[in-house]
Formats: structure tokens, sequence, C-alpha cells
């Protein structure tokens, strides 16, 4: 039995000026699903994934996050209020870490549970600790930012998205920012929380993570989805040329 989509866009466009950037999106995501968007840099990746939690506004269609839509018809403060739900329902995770540098880990982690959501700052302690230590730094609490390194930093970024009990978390290209040597912790940290069952929709240029860990990969091109389907299916026999050629370009190291 298919289980119903937590994530569903319909129609979707999105114009920066008159640059089309996405072009007419139909995207369902079931509960529990890894999908892993794959394509070259400016095919409309992350503007998707952006739309999704309304930190870009789609020109045109409708999103729907765990049964809460928002469509273009929407206006005014119902808008507002939707939105506002349905970003309490995704968690994100970007290149950057976004930590605030004057906050220690901990306070970090904590900030959003307790300012957006109104939880009791003990039981968003008790929460981002779970958290901390499920990413492997519960130990690094009371420290700065600036005393992390990167992959700690995108590991602290993970937990604090986990904090906020999300029911999807999407990643917008975690590990691009990274120095080679640290990616492998942050997608280790990735793999449990997509083997713990959490929904993700993940922007990557791992190809290893996306064959290994994803249930679905789509792959996007001038801002169409122009594939999608299992990893062994389009790894090993894409149907679509522009497919094959991104895949040797990312064999031979190319993004």
């Amino acid at each position: 039995m298919t289980s119903l989509p937590i994530v569903k866009i319909t129609d979707l466009d999105k114009y920066f000026g008159r640059l089309h950037v996405l072009k007419n999106i139909n995207l369902e995501v079931p509960e529990r699903q890894v999908v892993c968007l794959i394509g070259r840099s400016g095919s409309g990746k992350s503007t998707l994934l952006r739309c999704i939690n309304f930190l870009e506004e789609p020109s045109r269609g409708a999103v729907e996050v765990d049964g809460i839509k928002v469509n273009t018809e929407t206006k005014g403060r119902e808008r507002h209020q939707l939105i506002h739900d349905v970003r309490l329902k995704t968690g994100m995770v970007f290149q950057e870490f976004n930590l605030f540098p004057h906050m220690t880990v901990l306070e970090n982690v904590i900030e959003g549970p307790v300012t957006v959501k109104g939880i009791d700052r003990k039981q968003a302690i008790e929460l981002a600790e779970q958290n901390l230590d499920s990413v492997g730094l519960l130990f690094k609490k009371d420290e700065y930012p600036l005393r992390l390194s990167g992959g700690q930093k995108q590991r602290v970024a993970i937990a604090r998205a986990l904090t906020m009990q999300p029911r999807v978390m999407l990643f917008d290209e975690p590990t691009s920012a990274l120095d080679p040597e640290l990616i492998g912790e942050v997608l280790n940290v990735m793999k449990k929380v997509a083997y713990e069952g959490m929904t993700m929709i993940v922007v990557t240029h791992e190809m290893g993570f996306a064959r290994e860990v994803a249930d679905r990969v789509i792959v996007m091109s001038e801002g169409k989805l122009i594939e999608d389907g299992e990893p062994e299916k389009i790894f090993n026999s894409p149907q679509d040329p522009r497919t094959e050629s991104l895949l040797i370009r990312y064999k031979s190291g190319g993004g």
C-alpha cells in the first residue's frame, strides 16, 4: 500500500523577472521517502527546495506539506499563517551553516523551539541534547561555533533542524562548503536520519550518497524534472541523454 504524499507540488512555476527558473513542476513525496535531486548548476534544484518552505515565493501553482496547502491564490493573513505552518513542518539545512556566532552550540539548537514554537526551555534543552548526542556532538554543547570544524558546524545545523521536530527535512547541498575530509561525517549523520525514517529531499552532488541512501533520484535540467526513478535505474540505465551526459560529468569530477 502506498502512503499518501507528505509533500505535494502541483503545476509550480517560478520566475525571477523574465527568467523562467522552474517550469510546471509536479512532484509527490510519500512519507519516509528519501529523494535526491541532481542536475547541473543552474538547473533549478535549490530554487525548487526553497519553494517548498517558501524561502522563495512560487510564481504559480501549489505546495502542500503534511496536509497544509498554499497556492498562489491564497492571499493576506491566511497566506502568512499557512506559510508559517508549512515552515514549522520543514527543517532546512543549507550549504552554509548559519549558526549564530555569539551563541553556544546548545543555545543555537534551542533557539528555534523556544522562540518560534514556544516550547518550554527545559524541554527544548532535553530535545536539543538528544539530537546533539544523535549527531555525535553532545560533548561540544557549551562551545561556540568558532571552535568547531566545518563538518561539526553542519552536524550542529542538522541537530538544530531536527530539534524543531519537522515532518520533512530539506538539505540544500549540505556538503558543498566542506573540505573533502569532512564530507563523510556529515553524510553519515544524514544516513542515520534517513534510516530512522525521516522524509528527506536532498539537493546533492554526492552520487555515492544518492546511490546508497535514496529511494528515488530525480534529475533536473533547465527548470524541469526530466527523469525520476530508483537509483539503480537512473545510474545504470538512464533514459534521457541529458541524464547520461550529467552522470559522465560527475564521473569525470565535473559538477
